[in-house]
């Protein structure tokens, strides 16, 4: 399947609907997101295309209200998709577990928590809503035009897996979009499947000069079993994958997958008093996959790199071994544990980095291939949509959405959801700003401002300012650059602000981010 057919499928072009999930739940970090989320993607992205009673699409936020460090994302999954179940059942009285396993419906989870450190502040600015952070392009939610979310924009690429999927929950991440070359259309043949690339088994050298050794990588034998091995060097791996058939494909994973209703269940029940009591921390990949597809020796082996106890490993392996032979001696339909290849030729645009946000969004730009791409995935059809531009000077190079400038000059910059009288930008990205005068600077992001000064804001190279509103309607302005990274300054004081990224964090839990956007777009209106 080449790239450009696989956006026709997720835009649904050619007469055909855009492929949706028919649930999507999202696992958010508290109640205010999780209210947010339902709202704002049961009046957008996954809004009902008729007007028939179906349930579907339904949309169900849930929080991890679990104890320090999280549940990890293998309980948290679990955890997250109960919750989903039971509130489910209170508001539509659907019972999810009951229509996967008839296969009626397919559902994803889309894990959403984490700090987002390397990306601040713009995750600040949506007061740690971080799946919230706005790309350029803009996308209908209820009846207005404003900025797409990274997490719609993962929501809405993901969506081409779901015909395949009924019956099956799918598991994302909600900050890498990638397109895939591999066709998306399949029968799946393992209870679970995980994303990789995947390629022909290479030699040492190659392993090595592919960098497999730095990811969690994914091996498919002969038979169509995969294992999973986690960072290790070639000679590593043929040890370890010696219990597959002759090892054919070997590539990345993207830590995304799905599972039948049957594992689901399974897994649910197996650890039923970890979910109840809301206690320990368990990943899919070093708690689940791993030592289901590895030998005991071999998985003792790996989790000692991590700085795990041999007898933890080894009790914690014996439980996932006794689960895998009590689960297969029940589900003998299909394999254990497969892979689904996204191909070698996939786009990938990843906004999880600030450097990386300005990247991907400044490619809108380009004449590439992979900008080309984006502005298709994106719905971007003109250089111009849905703005006045009154007197301003663009060049045939700059995008602008949503906006409202009377006058200045703009050459090779982004702009979205902008009114001002007066602009001059070059090389910037603008977004979610109301000013009387903006001068930006190569490099420079604007993000949530507004500014009611008559000397307007002004953006040195690679500067970044970012508004942040608090409940009370509060505005606070924090300055990076691009030169920053986030994660390694997280406690710092930068460029003369008064908090670290870290303390702004602290002050943004469990905002009310509904409330604080209602403001906020309120306050741009009336600037």
């Amino acid at each position: 399947m080449g790239l450009k057919e696989a956006i026709a499928l997720i835009n649904g072009e050619g007469g055909s609907p855009a492929a949706r999930y028919d649930v999507v739940i999202v696992c958010t970090s508290d109640d205010f997101q999780a209210a947010y989320w339902t709202r704002r993607l049961a009046s957008g992205l996954c809004s009902p295309s008729d007007s028939s009673e179906s349930p579907f699409p339904m949309v169900l936020a849930v929080s991890e209200d679990w104890g320090a460090g999280g549940a990890g994302n293998g309980l948290g999954t679990l955890y997250a998709f109960k919750k989903a179940n039971d509130l489910a059942k209170e508001k539509f009285g659907v019972d999810l577990t009951a229509k996967l396993s008839s296969s009626s419906i397919s559902a994803a989870l889309f894990h959403t928590a984490g700090k987002g450190t390397r990306l601040a502040p713009l995750p600040a600015s949506e007061n740690n809503n971080k799946p919230a952070v706005r790309l350029p392009a803009t996308i209908d939610v209820g009846g207005e035009m404003v900025p797409i979310t990274v997490l719609e924009a993962v929501i809405k690429q993901t969506g081409v897996y779901a015909p395949s999927r009924m019956g099956r929950l799918s598991v994302f991440w909600g900050d890498q979009v990638f397109i895939p070359s591999a066709p998306t259309t399949y029968s799946p043949s393992h209870h679970v499947d995980i994303m990789c690339t995947l390629g022909k088994m290479v030699g040492e050298a190659e392993w090595k000069e592919k960098g497999l050794e730095k990811y969690g990588v994914i091996a498919v034998g002969s038979d169509g079993n995969a294992a999973q091995v986690e960072k290790v060097d070639h000679g590593t791996a043929i040890k370890m994958l010696k219990s597959l058939a002759d090892v054919e494909k070997v590539g990345p994973s993207l830590g995304s997958f799905s599972v039948s209703s049957a594992m689901l269940a399974a897994l649910t029940t197996e650890f039923s008093s970890e979910i109840e009591s809301k206690a320990g921390k368990l990943d899919t990949d070093p708690h689940l996959w791993m030592p289901m597809t590895l030998s005991n020796e071999d998985y003792v082996d790996l989790m000692s790199q991590k700085g795990v106890e041999e007898a933890v490993s080894i009790a914690h392996y014996a439980r996932m071994q006794k689960f895998k032979e009590s689960f297969v001696a029940t589900n003998k339909t299909m394999g254990v544990f497969g892979a689904v290849d996204v191909g070698r030729d996939a786009c990938w645009w990843d906004y999880g980095q600030l450097k990386l946000y300005s990247r991907n969004n400044l490619k809108i730009l380009e004449k590439s291939q992979d900008a080309e791409l984006l502005r298709e995935f994106l719905g971007i059809v003109s250089p111009l949509m849905n703005s006045d531009c009154g007197e301003t000077n663009v060049d045939g190079v700059s995008h602008i959405f949503s906006s409202a400038i009377k006058r200045g000059g703009v050459t090779s910059s982004v702009i979205s959801s902008v009114k001002c009288t007066s602009v001059e930008a070059q090389g910037a990205i603008l977004v979610n700003v109301s000013a009387k005068k903006i001068k930006a600077a190569p490099g420079s992001i604007a993000y949530n401002i507004i500014d009611s000064s008559e000397e307007g804001i002004t953006l040195g190279e690679g500067d970044v300012l970012v508004g942040i509103f608090d409940n009370e309607g509060n505005v606070t302005n924090v300055r990076s650059n691009i030169a920053i990274d986030g994660g390694k300054m997280w406690k710092e004081l930068v460029l003369g602000n008064q908090v670290s990224f870290e303390a702004l964090h602290t002050a943004n839990k469990n905002s009310d981010v509904t409330a604080i956007e209602d403001r906020r777009n309120q306050m741009h209106r009336e600037a």
